[in-house]
């Protein structure tokens, strides 16, 4: 199984930016586990989906450093007056592709 995906294990060496630990990954999932066993979970499908798109959006701005509460007051706003919402995708990501390393 491994030797299939070996073109993926030295990604970090040929990508600015790729770390080569899961260790941001384990970091950003920390919080659902935590809400999780303090709060016994959801009890319906609907409930599992919004925790899931809150947390997801929760850790996707926390990383970019922007304010969750203006986000989603934007995005609720937008979703009144039927315009598309914000955005979540990080500004410099629509502007530059993936950089390589030198």
């Amino acid at each position: 199984m491994l030797l299939k995906r070996r073109h993926a294990l030295w990604t970090f060496v040929y990508f600015e930016g790729v770390e080569p630990t899961n260790n941001g990954a384990e970091q950003v999932v920390r919080h659902g586990v935590i809400l999780r066993k303090i709060s016994y979970g959801t009890h319906s499908t609907a409930g599992s989906r919004f925790v899931e798109r809150m947390l997801t959006i929760h850790a996707t701005l926390r990383r970019q450093h922007r304010h969750i509460l203006d986000f989603m007051r934007a995005s609720c706003s937008a979703a009144r007056r039927n315009h598309p919402g914000t955005s979540i995708l990080p500004i410099e990501a629509s502007v530059s592709p993936l950089r390589r390393a030198a």
